[in-house]
């Protein structure tokens, strides 16, 4: 017949849309088409493709061919479509049945050879395939990738020729099984039990670690604010699975893809200070994920965060409340997922000596004052935990005995968590509306206790809130039921850099 159908995935921020790729074969001068608001790579599909079929022992049809891409409106990237270009142009030609192509969805990259180069976001294609209830065809170097998914069945191919021979029915391809060994991320993750004393520091890092609350850590040089926050990972419950699928469907949309070796593991991004607005939140003309989705489930790291443009840091306000990010462009609109775990981590002043019995500050009042305006009262509020890190003397190093292990407190952390999946299916940090109303109600003594707090340290109504969300934290750590004084009294202890 000279008109064949191949259904196929274009990629619309994190979401894979189906694209209906229509090969037509009609009389006239030989030219090869390609409609459908095509960029320069898809267009270019036309000299692979080809090439591609000639080399793969195929008849490549001297006739007039147009290939559209439905719907029109949508906009193609990549090479992710040669590969349905090549079986539609050959179901087209007759050299394929078109029956074979109903149930099945299919993306790839053809090298001149014919065969096929792995492409991006082949997860998020393959979850929607399983949406829509058909079959996907992907090149062996996504083959793990796609089966992660487990929504569909999942069939991998090198080339041209062995994805022809699957759909003449010649030589069938064995389903792709994902490999389950393996699949822990075999990286370790630093123990807590190498931070020597700050001990008000670690109580913080895991009362943060139990209910997903952002963290800000204030000393001088050398202190071990970037050791503290290193840890923050290995103290954190495994990602569930639907997170994981999440994680690796957002570094997935990376050019190397997603490394299957880190499957379960929480992502943590540690940004330069040098980074721009499009490099934390996304962007480009293309919207690609930013540090702050590609933390998604996970920790992003700013250090030395008084560093990065105010410009910068502002861009953070919005998703530290929604957990996603909209990147609109003019052509383009893309939504991420970002609900990602700030830690931060900054010196007192320019010189970073403040309050060091060591060492003297030689700032001004003035450039302290400067220093600090670097981060806005709007962004700070958005921090539920904030902790001095003093320097100790040497002597508070060496006799400092070694704490519990990042393995115990990891234990601990995910009994509380589980406590509140159990409880309210969320974490702490998120709760809001009625359920936060029934899980973080006071009694009449915690009332009073807030109260004055709230006036004491000028606490907005978001900071009133967070300072409840902490409190819950504890007591979940402590594995009680209603909040009590004590929690309290420490959550509050935590806002002491707010005032």
């Amino acid at each position: 017949m000279p008109l064949a159908t191949v259904h196929s995935r274009a990629l619309t921020g994190i979401h894979a849309a189906g694209v209906t790729v229509e090969c037509d074969l009609g009389p006239g001068l030989p030219t090869f088409a390609v409609v459908g608001l095509a960029e320069t790579a898809v267009k270019e599909a036309r000299d692979r493709v080809r090439s591609a079929i000639q080399n793969s022992g195929f008849d490549f049809p001297a006739r007039r061919m147009v290939v559209n891409l439905a719907p029109a409106d949508l906009p193609k990237e990549g090479g992710r479509f040669d590969l349905p270009m090549a079986i539609g142009i050959l179901a087209a030609s007759g050299q394929l049945p078109s029956a074979a192509l109903e149930k099945l969805e299919m993306i790839g990259e053809l090298a001149l050879d014919g065969s096929l180069r792995p492409v991006t976001g082949t997860l998020s294609s393959t979850l929607a395939a399983g949406q829509a209830g058909r079959t996907i065809l992907v090149p062996q170097g996504n083959a793990q990738e796609a089966a992660f998914a487990r929504s569909t069945s999942v069939l991998a191919c090198m080339n041209l020729t062995e994805a022809v021979a699957h759909l003449r029915g010649t030589n069938r391809l064995p389903e792709v099984v994902a490999e389950v060994e393996g699949m822990e991320p075999t990286l370790p993750y630093p123990d807590l039990r190498d931070v020597r004393g700050q001990e008000s520091a670690k109580r913080a890092l895991i009362v943060a670690a139990v209910g997903g609350h952002h963290l800000l850590l204030s000393g001088p040089p050398g202190t071990g604010k970037s050791m503290l926050a290193a840890r923050l990972p290995g103290l954190l419950p495994p990602l569930r699975r639907s997170e994981a699928l999440e994680v690796a469907a957002i570094h997935s949309l990376q050019g190397g893809g997603f490394d299957m070796r880190h499957w379960g593991r929480r992502p943590f991004r540690t940004p330069h200070h040098s980074a721009s607005s499009a490099a934390l939140v996304g962007g480009g003309s293309h919207p690609r994920p930013g540090e702050i989705s590609l933390a998604h489930h996970g920790i992003l790291f700013l250090d030395e965060m008084p560093e990065f443009p105010r410009a910068v840091l502002e861009v953070l306000r919005e998703p530290l409340e929604s957990g996603e990010i909209h990147i609109a462009r003019a052509a383009r609109r893309a939504t991420f997922p970002a609900r990602f775990q700030l830690v931060a981590a900054m010196n007192p002043c320019p010189c970073g000596y403040l309050g060091d019995p060591q060492r003297v500050c030689r700032c001004t009042p003035a450039q302290i004052s400067q220093y600090r305006s670097r981060l806005s009262g709007p962004l700070l509020d958005r921090i539920d935990l904030q902790m001095e890190v003093p320097a100790l003397p040497v002597s508070a190093l060496q006799e400092a005995a070694p704490g519990e292990s990042s393995t115990y407190w990891r234990a601990r952390v995910a009994e509380a968590v589980e406590r509140q999946w159990q409880r309210q299916q969320m974490r702490n940090a998120q709760l809001q509306g009625d359920l936060f109303d029934q899980f973080c109600a006071l009694d009449a003594v915690g009332t009073r206790l807030l109260s004055r707090a709230t006036e004491t340290l000028h606490l907005s109504a978001r900071g009133y809130h967070r300072v409840l969300r902490v409190a819950r934290s504890i007591a979940d750590l402590e594995g009680s039921g209603p909040i009590n004084t004590q929690h309290l009294a420490e959550a509050i202890q935590y806002r002491r850099l707010a005032q």
